[in-house]
């Protein structure tokens, strides 16, 4: 195990470790914070979630179990409104589409993050049997929860 301010051989190279006083450890931890933040912005504000957008700007998760019987398909949707929502079969594909709208923010409010991405969304999920049916949809938890039966 090795302690804050030892030395450490890499590759036949000694290098210092940082000890928990360096000046320069700040440096890094603003360095860090300035990607992150970076990252965030480059997600929210140069795919702006425009209500009346016409193209979607992001992708729920989700997950796909599939039994002898049926597919069951679970997206993420956390804050969307059963009204914002459509599933759609369209040949061999679902297509989950809506909106996600920005929580109520009180106008003196200083917004710190906003890491879920909001807007319009569109998934296309390509299916293997296409004689499928609907036959369960619940919107519940912020989980959109598919039953697809499978016809013979």
């Amino acid at each position: 195990m090795v302690g804050f301010g030892s030395r450490v051989a890499a590759n036949e190279r000694e290098f210092d470790v940082m000890t928990a006083h360096d000046p320069s450890d700040w440096m890094w931890n603003e360095a860090l914070a300035l990607i992150e933040r970076a990252t965030r912005m480059q997600r929210q504000f140069l795919k702006p979630g425009i209500p009346s957008a016409p193209t979607p700007n992001w992708e729920p998760p989700i997950d796909i179990f599939e039994t002898d019987r049926a597919v069951h398909i679970i997206a993420a949707l956390p804050g969307v409104l059963p009204e914002d929502l459509s599933v759609v079969i369209e040949g061999d594909a679902i297509i989950i589409s809506g909106l996600r709208r920005l929580p109520p923010v009180p106008s003196d409010a200083a917004i710190h993050r906003l890491e879920m991405p909001f807007g319009r969304f569109e998934r296309h999920i390509r299916l293997a049997n296409a004689r499928l049916e609907v036959t369960r949809s619940e919107l519940a938890n912020g989980c959109l929860s598919l039953r697809l039966t499978k016809r013979p």
